[in-house]
This record gives structure tokens, C-alpha cells and sequence, in this order.
């Protein structure tokens, strides 16, 4: 332990990767309203909620279509599912992202094809991908991961060149705005063929159990998804397509209405954060800490740093002696994992992913982080590094 660790740090108590409770505790009395109008009524699968939450996000989104669904995997698939695409097509991912991005892939007989990340955001690279590029290719699945935008205008128009659909998980990035060269600017998840995301407690919007969307601005696509979220049904017992029963509830989206409302203060909030690990830990040479991308916001769903000297797990595991948490997001690129060995394939030796696969982690980012944990939580890294 610290030997200096001061008192006010000890009084902290446990800090927490993500404080869900202490953010409930600010709108506590807007979500037992919600929960129990909700319960008052008995509407509880499609109740009215539902419809209202996807009405409310469609035009936080400024999109023509949200469509509800059980979390953010099922989001994924049921994109994919309205894609009308064939077994063996493939469909091309960043290796270094969360397996569901790929999971859902190799479950409707399509093939992950794993390609390297930038290494400043790393996001998708735009190169890779057109390596990745062959006449089986139906698909781009950028992921907007740690809650900034991909190089969507790039990646549009490889699609755009080669026919290609573009499905953007968007599950950690909700609330970014993606900025257009001409200065336009729209939301993440808005801009491909669909968005998706995930509502898991975790999230920057976040609900008490699981929940997801995926949206866009196609009418025909919007409509198939609807039915394919349903048992594939036009209208009831009348099943126009082979669908799975994928429903948000509607107690989780009452809980989400009540939190969109707060969506942009808490990324606020989150950038306030970020702005003070970057000024605490400037000064350090084996730190790394998060860099901007020029064309997109950013809503740090985490705050991830490169421990760059070899370090990285050595530092982590002295975290955790000194009662602070962080995360591996992630210590195995997709390729490597055992599901998909004989499943899908690597475009190339993928040397960033790699990298960061061993030098990535994530500090507490949450929206009732205080400055007093955030100097506490340096303060030990910067012991770390003077040992």
C-alpha cells in the first residue's frame, strides 16, 4: 500500500470502474416514477415506453428509424439478418475490438475477416480494410470503440466503390458526433447502412439489465428489421421472414427514456474526467494517454491508456493493491481466440493489435468521478513508475 495515501483517499472508499449506484442515487426519483408507472400499468413487453424511448432517441439521433431490441449483440445480428446476405460472404471487422462484433458474424454462417486498428485511435484502418477487400466482401463493421468515431467518411467510400454495406457498432460511442470534412456533423451510428448499440448497464446510456437498438435511415431496411426483431412477423401469426424474438423491455425503457435525457452532461462529464487524467499524468514518459481524433468527438466511454515499457500488468495488479480498479479492454485480438480458429481469417500479421493487446488499459471513467479520486488514482501510477 501507499504509505502517503492520504486521508481524504482512504474516506474515498472503494472507487468503482463505473459508479452506477451514485448516478442513480442524482435521478433516483425520475426512475422510480418511470419503474413504477410502468408497473401500475402492466404493460410490461411493448408497453408504451418503448415506442416513446425509440421515438425520443431517433430524434436525439436525428434518424428515421430506432428499432428496439434485447441488447447489443441481437442489435448486430438482426442488421446483419436484413442484409439478405449468403453463407460464406465476408464480412470485414477490426481484430482488436469485444468478441460480439464478430460473434454474430460467424453465427449466421458469414466469415470475420480480422484486420488491424489504427495506432493512435484505434479504430478500424481505412488501408487495411481495402487489402482486406475481395469479391466475397459484402460488409464493413467499423467499431466506434472507447466512445470515439471511426474514419466513417473513408470508409464510405470504399464502400461506395465497392458495393459494400456498412454497419457501425456503435455500443461505446453513443452521443459521438462524427465530423465531415465540410464541417457537417451527424451522430455516431447514423451514417452506414445501420447503427447499432447496446444499453448494458455499463454504457454511457445505460438501463438496469440488458437492452439495445439498432437505427437507420433506409425505410425498407428499418421495416425488415422491425419484423426480423419480432419472429420475422408483418403482423401477428403472419411471419414474412425467419426472425428471432428480440424485444427491449419495457421497464429498461423507461429507465432509458429518463436517462436520455441526461446523455450529453454525462458526456460532458466524461470529457471533465479525461481532461484531468490527461493534465495529471502529462509528465509521464511511459504513459500514453488517449489522443483525439480530429474528425470525431469523443464521449470516453473508457479512458485508455498505452503502458508502454512493458509494464502494463505489473501496473495493473499494483492498482489493485492500492483499491483501484482497471480493465484490459483487450488482451486477445480475435484472430487468437479459439472460436474463431478455422472460422474466420486475419488480413495480415495485424502488429497494432497486437501491440495494444499488450500495452491497453483503462482507468475509471465514470460520470461522478471526483477530481479528489482521479488525483488519488495518478498519484498511484506515479508511484508505480518511482519504485
Amino acid at each position: 500500500m501507499l504509505k502517503d495515501m492520504s486521508k481524504a483517499a482512504i474516506l474515498q472508499g472503494n472507487i468503482q470502474m463505473v459508479d452506477l449506484k451514485k448516478q442513480y442515487q442524482q435521478i433516483k426519483s425520475e426512475i422510480d416514477a418511470a419503474i413504477h408507472d410502468c408497473i401500475d400499468n402492466a404493460a410490461f413487453i411493448n408497453g408504451p415506453q418503448v415506442s416513446s424511448f425509440a421515438a425520443k432517441l431517433a430524434d436525439y439521433l436525428d434518424v428515421q428509424r430506432v428499432v428496439p431490441c434485447a441488447n447489443g449483440t441481437d442489435a448486430l445480428q438482426i442488421a446483419l439478418m436484413a442484409l439478405d446476405l449468403q453463407r460464406g460472404d465476408e464480412i470485414i471487422v477490426p481484430a482488436f475490438t469485444y468478441v460480439a462484433t464478430a460473434e454474430v458474424i460467424g453465427l449466421l454462417g458469414l466469415v470475420p475477416v480480422m484486420v488491424d486498428v489504427d495506432p493512435e485511435t484505434f479504430n478500424i484502418s481505412v488501408p487495411a480494410i481495402e487489402k482486406a477487400i475481395t469479391p466475397r466482401t459484402r460488409a464493413i463493421v467499423p467499431v466506434h470503440l472507447y466512445g470515439q468515431c471511426a474514419d466513417m467518411e473513408a470508409i464510405l467510400e470504399l464502400a461506395s466503390l465497392h458495393g459494400l454495406f456498412v454497419v457501425e457498432d456503435t455500443a461505446q460511442a453513443i452521443g459521438a458526433d462524427y465530423i465531415y470534412k465540410d464541417g457537417r456533423r451527424v451522430k455516431a451510428g447514423t451514417i452506414g447502412t445501420f447503427g447499432c448499440t447496446s444499453f448494458f448497464p455499463s454504457k454511457n446510456l445505460g438501463c438496469y439489465g440488458d437492452g439495445g437498438a439498432l437505427y437507420t435511415n433506409d425505410a425498407i431496411f428499418a421495416e425488415k428489421a422491425g419484423m426480423i426483431a419480432n419472429h420475422g412477423q408483418s403482423k401477428k401469426y403472419h411471419h414474412r421472414y425467419i426472425g428471432c424474438n428480440s424485444r427491449l423491455d419495457t421497464i429498461q425503457a423507461a429507465i432509458l427514456e429518463v436517462k436520455l435525457s441526461y446523455l450529453d452532461a454525462y458526456s460532458e462529464a466524461r470529457n471533465k474526467a479525461a481532461i484531468l487524467y490527461d493534465t495529471l499524468l502529462a509528465d509521464m514518459s511511459e504513459v500514453v494517454t488517449p489522443v483525439r481524433s480530429a474528425a470525431s468527438t469523443h464521449v470516453f466511454h473508457q479512458y485508455t491508456l498505452r503502458i508502454t515499457n512493458g509494464d502494463r500488468d505489473a501496473l495493473q495488479a499494483f492498482l489493485k493493491d492500492n483499491g483501484v480498479p482497471s480493465m484490459i479492454y483487450y488482451p486477445l485480438p480475435l484472430n487468437e481466440q479459439e472460436a474463431f480458429k478455422g472460422l474466420g481469417r486475419a488480413e495480415g500479421s495485424l502488429p497494432i493489435t497486437v501491440q495494444l493487446c499488450k500495452e491497453v488499459l483503462s482507468l475509471p471513467m465514470h460520470t461522478e468521478l471526483t477530481e479528489e479520486q482521479q488525483v488519488f488514482i495518478t498519484d498511484v501510477i506515479k508511484a508505480f513508475f518511482k519504485r
